[in-house]
């Protein structure tokens, strides 16, 4: 009796799932008629995935120690026109060249620091002006003559680099306020020319100062004031919202610094002045960081 019991259970069953209907987590779909073609797949919404970042590794080398973060500091929001700019043109929506002028010391003077980052930003993005415009000895002084601003603004530039500080503090009377005041005092006649056009503020990349010893002999010690120059460029930075890219914090800081350039033999015999692969370097490191907030701005 009871394995008849299992057998009619078992038949119950059978004739259960053969006339309810099956159930997934839907559904399943009816078959289609034998003559039914499928549905278009012109009513399905395309999808399409274009990367807008930029790839890119780092360019320091592990040997310089102390590295810091290559970023720009207060890049969100004051910079957003020029990334924008920058994200319509490696879409291929615009074609309108972004200009950028990099005023400057020696350093820039040279050409080789602006050129590097230029090139690197035509390479990534086509339509990018990259122009230098340094003078040998200069400071923020230097550029506030009304030819220069006027210079300047007809090159009408999306972005403005600035990239001052080695000489203001290769001077031994060098004050901090008075330091503050002239950077001020040139970003407000820029701003009087271009008043929406983006400022980036940059800092030194590091230097020595020398001395006779008492044997006569020239001798060079790391110059303490380029720490507080650097202080004081960040300092007007965050008061005024100006972007700035620290890469004298970047390339080890004040303990360092100087230290990581001499071991890496970059420096000229002067201990201020670079040699070309330093200053390829340095533009280098500033694409980086370009390319680093441009790649956060994109993704956010």
């Amino acid at each position: 009796m009871r394995r008849n019991r299992q057998l009619l259970l078992f038949v119950f069953v059978l004739l259960c799932v053969s006339v309810s209907p099956i159930y997934a987590q839907d559904t399943l779909p009816a078959p289609l008629p034998p003559n039914a073609s499928p549905a278009s797949s012109v009513s399905l919404k395309p999808y399409t995935f274009t990367p807008d970042t930029v790839w890119v590794a780092s360019a320091l080398s592990e040997q310089f120690l102390g590295r810091g973060t290559n970023e720009i500091i207060g890049a969100d929001h004051t910079l957003t026109p020029v990334l924008e700019h920058l994200r319509l043109l490696k879409a291929g929506v615009s074609t309108d060249t972004l200009r950028i002028v990099h005023i400057g010391d020696s350093h820039v003077r040279g050409k080789i620091f602006p050129n590097a980052a230029g090139e690197k930003m035509a390479a990534a993005f086509g339509a990018v002006s990259y122009t230098g415009m340094g003078v040998n000895g200069a400071t923020c002084l230097t550029f506030t003559h009304a030819a220069r601003i006027n210079a300047i603004a007809e090159l009408n530039p999306a972005l403005l680099i600035l990239s001052f500080g080695t000489n203001e503090s290769h001077n031994k009377r060098y004050n901090s306020t008075v330091h503050y005041g002239q950077i001020d005092e040139l970003v407000k006649l820029l701003r009087s020319k271009l008043p929406h056009t983006p400022i980036l503020l940059t800092t030194p990349p590091g230097s020595y100062e020398s001395f006779r010893a008492r044997n006569r002999r020239r001798t060079y010690a790391i110059n303490p004031r380029t720490t507080i120059a650097v202080d004081i460029i960040r300092r007007y930075g965050e008061a005024h919202k100006l972007p700035v890219w620290d890469m004298y914090n970047l390339v080890g800081g004040k303990e360092y610094a100087c230290k990581n350039w001499t071991a890496a033999k970059l420096m000229r015999p002067d201990h201020v002045h670079y040699l070309p692969e330093a200053y390829a370097l340095q533009g280098e490191l500033l694409y980086e960081a370009i390319i680093n907030a441009y790649n956060v701005y994109v993704t956010h």
